[in-house]
């Protein structure tokens, strides 16, 4: 006759989900109370009121505001569109040097990986208020903060895509001969061109969401303009701008994902 196994006092009470489950809890609650941050606020009567006021304004758009907006979103396609080109031509040498199976002194990768990590640990929004400081206001700040954004994605992204190739093409070519940089137009770059293509549409996709972000703090584009309709408290013309955004968000995301399938 088969029998249940036994079960541990802690698994019969679930003890250690119960554990996880209060010490989450405790987490909260503790960086609640050292960040002076009271949750209840967020549901109290003033500032459901407040959401309510905003959110009717919001349901209300100013139609006659869109043209206004046309301007800043081209910028702001044309930000994400030159800082990923620019981005990842830059990143593309970084990562061959970042390969273990291009390079083989380590010191050069670990360089060359040291730098592109500390490029990608740096947030979009503190490059985008430092650009903006030292080249004004405007898209080219936010052209070299998505530049550096990039580079860091990409030179990642594609030296983890160099390492994963099949060894046998690199060792032919160069058994017969053929110096590094025919083996890595030869060998490499056939290896990995999909899913080069792939992360260089996703990195897009990326940045026309972050230039509106970055925008808010004076790097150009429709960000700049959002920050002018909300401080000036004009909601409905707010909402048009979130509206438009949105739009062509979804039509980038389903434009990449189409041609991503299509690649793989």
């Amino acid at each position: 006759m088969n029998t249940l196994p036994s079960r541990t006092f802690s698994q019969k009470f679930h003890l250690r989900s119960i554990f996880w489950f209060l010490l989450i809890l405790l987490i909260i609650a503790f960086s609640s109370a050292i960040t002076s941050t009271n949750l209840a606020e967020f549901f109290n009567h003033d500032s459901l009121a407040q959401f309510a006021v905003i959110w009717g304004r919001m349901f209300h758009p100013d139609w006659d505001y869109w043209p206004y907006v046309f301007g800043p979103l081209l910028d702001t396609i044309r930000m994400a569109l030159v800082g990923t080109l620019l981005g990842t031509v830059i990143a593309v040498p970084f990562a061959l040097l970042s390969a273990r199976n291009i390079i083989s002194i380590s010191w050069i990768r670990g360089v060359t990986r040291l730098f592109s990590n500390l490029i990608r640990t740096l947030p979009d929004l503190l490059l985008a208020a430092v650009f903006t400081a030292i080249l004004g206001f405007g898209p080219l700040a936010g052209v070299v903060t998505l530049l550096f954004f990039t580079f860091g994605q990409m030179a990642k992204l594609t030296f983890e895509s160099i390492e994963t190739i099949d060894q046998g093409p690199l060792e032919a070519l160069e058994a017969a001969g053929a110096n590094k940089i025919q083996v890595i137009f030869f060998a490499v770059i056939p290896q990995i061109t999909n899913n080069f293509l792939s992360n260089f549409l996703y990195t897009f996709e990326v940045n026309v969401r972050a230039s509106t972000v970055i925008g808010y703090v004076g790097a150009g584009g429709i960000g700049q303009l959002l920050q002018v309709t909300i401080n000036q408290f004009r909601y409905d013309q707010t909402a048009v701008i979130i509206f438009v955004i949105l739009l062509v968000v979804i039509f980038i995301e389903f434009t990449n994902t189409y041609i991503r399938e299509k690649l793989a």
